[in-house]
């Protein structure tokens, strides 16, 4: 959904001087963005007044043909997550240990008390800090929970009967609530996973009630409000 311009090509300032003031601009690569994947060496290398925002309708599309590896941050959002991640990893020594102590406020081993969804306690949801590209009016959520789901050996995505467990869940919590008409959901194949010891799963809501929101996150604020990485 980026760009098609490469980092460096026809003369173009280097990736880690692009959506940033002039005065601003490091000659050398800070050390948050160095060694990234060209994917997004790209991304950066694209003007936030160049990049393509998801729709609503775009995103639903995305997920029912399971491209979901097509769901990017916008430009300057991906430059602060590296940032963020980078002060995360010097801090805490790894995003997991950050989103076990701060975010989730889980000890390890992490433990399941119940069976799947069958305990409040074995399930978390709160923002995504650094949410995709997308309408302003779509909020990203995230599922964090203290048991696994089975998964497809070959593909890396969810069996079937994992999927409906999933999405019995998303029905009685979400679609009740907010309609089924606004609401997406979709779980990174294990090769598109961040953290990929802990369990989790997306939500995508459109223009959701913000009180339902603060209910159903227990006041959460995504961390992207608030770096000033």
């Amino acid at each position: 959904m980026a760009s098609s311009r490469t980092p460096l090509e026809d003369g173009a300032l280097p990736y880690w001087q692009i959506n940033v003031p002039p005065s601003q601009r490091e000659a050398e690569c800070p050390s948050a963005l160095r060694d990234l994947p060209v994917r997004d060496q790209t991304i950066l290398s694209t003007p936030d007044s160049e990049y393509p925002i998801l729709s609503w309708e775009e995103a639903q599309e995305l997920v029912k043909a399971n491209q979901i590896n097509l769901f990017h941050r916008q430009p300057s959002q991906l430059r602060r997550y590296h940032f963020f991640s980078h002060h995360v990893r010097k801090k805490y020594g790894s995003l997991l240990n950050f989103i076990l102590s701060q975010k989730l406020e889980w000890t390890e081993p992490v433990t399941p008390a119940g069976n799947p969804f069958e305990k409040e306690e074995d399930i978390k949801i709160v923002y995504n800090d650094w949410p995709y590209g997308i309408d302003e009016r779509i909020v990203h959520l995230v599922i964090w929970t203290k048991f696994p789901f089975e998964e497809d050996d070959i593909t890396g995505d969810l069996t079937p009967p994992a999927r409906a467990e999933v999405n019995e869940y998303v029905q009685r919590v979400f679609v009740k609530v907010c309609g089924d008409e606004n609401v997406i959901w979709f779980k990174n194949w294990a090769s598109l996973k961040s953290i990929r010891a802990l369990e989790h799963f997306h939500v995508m809501l459109f223009n959701p009630d913000a009180a339902f929101l603060d209910k159903i996150t227990n006041g959460d604020v995504p961390l992207s409000r608030s770096f000033n990485g």
